[in-house]
């Protein structure tokens, strides 16, 4: 895997390093020792995924509150998004900065988000599957999110925003402070 700092500190965006040959290829997506020596999480704890029929769906952005923050390990197994990331962590030199990066099953990439960011993606095409793997259980009450239309991350989506659920239409918008 190559390793390509975000910008934000403690995230990464992850390009695999392909073996090929006329039967196709072979990668690692993951190796324990490797994100340990980043000090990163090294156990996921849940593997799912989100499946969205139609190009333009946002969904985002969100996160766990304390102390069930999660890591997540994203990657576009069908189709293409846009992929954002937010830095939330108070105190953190990055605080409110966002990270944004086309993530689809053509270049396998992969986005490393740690504990303490929001996340959120808009589908680019139709039929578009996100893997994620996730360092903690979901606890339905430690669930949080912010508008994805929220100033202070300055995010510039590239489609109109449709097929936004109900709740993430309510969620708060931070202002630019």
């Amino acid at each position: 895997m190559r390793w390509q700092e975000t910008g934000l500190e403690g995230s990464f965006l992850l390009e695999l390093e392909p073996a090929e040959d006329e039967r196709g290829f072979f990668a690692r997506t993951f190796c324990r020792d490797e994100f340990a020596a980043r000090g990163l999480v090294t156990e996921f704890a849940q593997t799912s995924i989100s499946f969205n029929h139609l190009k333009g769906t946002l969904r985002g952005m969100h996160l766990q509150a304390s102390p069930h923050e999660e890591a997540k390990l994203v990657r576009c197994t069908r189709g293409r998004i846009f992929d954002a990331i937010v830095d939330l962590r108070t105190g953190s030199p990055t605080y409110l900065k966002a990270y944004t990066v086309d993530l689809s099953a053509e270049n396998h990439a992969q986005l490393y988000v740690p504990a303490g960011f929001a996340h959120g993606f808009q589908t680019l095409e139709d039929e578009s599957e996100v893997l994620y793997q996730i360092s903690v259980p979901f606890v339905p009450e430690a669930s949080r999110g912010y508008h994805h239309a929220s100033l202070a991350f300055g995010i510039d989506w590239p489609l109109p925003p449709e097929n936004v659920s109900t709740r993430d239409h309510q969620l708060e918008k931070l202002a630019r402070s």
